[in-house]
């Protein structure tokens, strides 16, 4: 029996478990489970794996993208490069090795939207979701700033900062925060979603509901929107592969 799950805070909205349940159902995967595993703290790794010794793989969610490095044997290069984690890798030598599939997740995704008006770009939130949508604007060429409640370096601005002219000219638009997701479906981040327009692209994480307070604001004016379903898809596919290479 191969036994995986997800790592995490609060996990109810969650639709990794569904989607791994529904591939082994459809692809005659037999002996197999997938399981949420919900921690309070990061320091309550080590007992989860001692609780469960069978574990084969994990994927890992928000909170514990960043604060999970320490606890793992070894760090890919490129997720050691980003500085957060959302797949571990359960080595028969024992060693657990990290991997980020949020960037091929998030560069597959995003690839049959963008065009020219999508030059500049505002990432919304500094988890470790947001420092893989940061590679993969860098190694694509698009210039960004995050924006959060508290910046802490050049390339962090605040929500005060932002005015209509700065939505109107920073024409990609991506969501790394949880707000909006459920059961909380009427918050959205504080910008001003009246400048949001026809060139703009809005890419949203959030995937539960699968179409977001922010999501539909923009729709409404005519932007191109993006949940983070299909990131999510990917992602999962990834991790699968680098569980059974």
């Amino acid at each position: 029996m191969k036994n995986y799950g997800l790592l995490g805070k609060h996990l109810s909205h969650s639709f990794s478990e569904k989607y791994f349940s529904e591939k082994f159902f459809r692809e005659k995967i037999n002996e197999t489970s997938y399981q949420k595993f919900e921690i309070d703290s990061i320091i309550d790794f080590k007992n989860l794996l001692q609780s469960n010794p069978k574990l084969s793989g994990l994927n890992v969610t928000i909170p514990y993208k960043e604060s999970i490095l320490p606890y793992l044997d070894e760090v890919d290069t490129v997720a050691e490069e980003i500085g957060a984690v959302n797949t571990i890798q359960f080595k028969k030598n024992g060693n657990l090795k990290g991997f980020n599939t949020d960037v091929i997740g998030f560069r597959n995704s995003i690839k049959p939207f963008l065009d020219p008006n999508h030059s500049r770009a505002l990432i919304f939130g500094t988890g470790g979701a947001s420092k893989a949508i940061a590679y993969v604007l860098t190694s694509i060429g698009i210039p960004f700033y995050f924006v959060s409640r508290n910046p802490s370096s050049e390339k962090e601005i605040s929500y005060e900062d932002l005015d209509k002219t700065s939505i109107e000219s920073f024409r990609f638009l991506i969501n790394c925060t949880p707000l909006g997701t459920y059961p909380n479906t009427n918050v959205i981040i504080p910008i001003e979603t009246s400048a949001i327009g026809k060139r703009h692209l809005v890419y949203d994480l959030v995937y539960n509901p699968k179409e977001s307070r922010l999501l539909k604001v923009a729709e409404s004016q005519g932007a191109i929107t993006v949940n983070g379903l299909s990131m999510l898809k990917i992602q999962a596919e990834e991790s699968w592969k680098i569980w059974n290479s």
